[in-house]
């Protein structure tokens, strides 16, 4: 069975320990789907996908939104430990910009 309108996040990577492509869906952390190639790892993890979803709806689970689709504010709160908030807020003096400025492009690295 193949998901109409797939739009989920998917990476294909390869596994030392397997000896293989391993496919990974990031809105299903626990699913993955071992392949000789990336090709087949892609193709087994879209199947495991919706045929876990078609189990979901089946059972009046919610299914999770794809990331794609979701909408970003651009903010989260970050905490740390004093220390580190000391030394980032000398930091970003010391390079004449904001704070967060600063978090910013440490995040974006």
């Amino acid at each position: 069975m193949a998901l109409k309108n797939d739009r989920y996040t998917y990476r294909i990577t390869w596994s030392d320990d397997d000896g293989e492509y391993v496919g990974l869906c990031a809105e299903f952390s626990s699913l993955s789907w071992l392949a000789k190639t990336p090709e087949a790892a892609l193709k087994g993890i879209r199947k495991v996908v919706a045929d876990v979803i078609a189990d979901m709806k089946k059972a009046g689970e919610k299914v999770p939104e794809p990331i794609v689709g979701k909408n970003y504010s651009g903010k989260f709160v970050v905490r740390v430990p004093p220390d580190v908030h000391r030394r980032l807020a000398m930091q970003a003096a010391e390079e004449g910009v904001s704070l967060n400025r600063l978090a910013s492009s440490k995040l974006a690295q």
